[in-house]
């Protein structure tokens, strides 16, 4: 399926998304990405979809080819503070913040958002295999906080972040219960099952 370049056909449209909702650790990260009006590229598809290989070297397409794009990345204790979908929604309002120019409109991966100051949007689910902003949102996202799990990985390898990303592996939980958690795990999310309940 061809990604469409465009929801509203307004000039700077903005496509956003997140990465890591679902970890046990680490950030939430999220992207927002103006690709312009004539941008394509036929590898471009949601990052979920795509080989490490691919995401990297759409990356660096993104980089060079974006009118603007941004990422921030929201950290476990204010994700516990306010939750993870609020939190979700903070980490794409902060990623369009960063943009340098503002947009016109904005399509968001998921059916979730709130507005961002007096700008239109719409949520759209499975965006990002629609629409090459979202796509291009989804791949930033996910790369970035790749790497930032990797680089926390060296600080506790016993938890493998650098291959699960602090995903609810069968690995990471073993590890869990093994060693307790790190000041990068999410205290409000059920980091293993009942029967096996960390003490705080």
């Amino acid at each position: 399926m061809t990604l469409k370049s465009s929801f509203s056909n307004l000039n700077f449209e903005c496509g956003t998304d997140e990465a890591g909702r679902g970890c046990l650790a680490g950030p939430v990260t999220a992207a927002a990405v103006i690709l312009p009006n004539d941008f394509s590229h036929n590898m471009l598809n949601d990052s979920k979809q795509l080989s490490k290989k691919r995401r990297d070297l759409l990356k660096s397409v993104i980089e060079n080819e974006a009118l603007t794009y941004a990422f921030v990345h929201v950290f476990p204790d204010e994700i516990d503070k306010i939750n993870i979908l609020n939190a979700s929604i903070l980490a794409m309002h902060r990623s369009i913040n960063e943009l340098s120019n503002l947009p016109n409109f904005i399509i968001v991966d998921g059916n979730r958002f709130k507005p961002y100051k007096e700008i239109p949007h719409e949520t759209i689910i499975k965006g990002d295999g629609k629409f090459l902003s979202i796509a291009a949102a989804s791949i930033i996202a996910k790369t970035e906080r790749d790497a930032y799990m990797s680089r926390i990985h060296e600080e506790f390898p016993m938890y493998n972040w650098k291959q699960n990303n602090g995903y609810p592996t069968v690995e990471h939980r073993e590890a869990i219960k093994k060693y307790g958690i790190t000041k990068y795990h999410r205290r409000s999310f059920k980091l293993l099952p009942e029967q096996l309940k960390l003490e705080f």
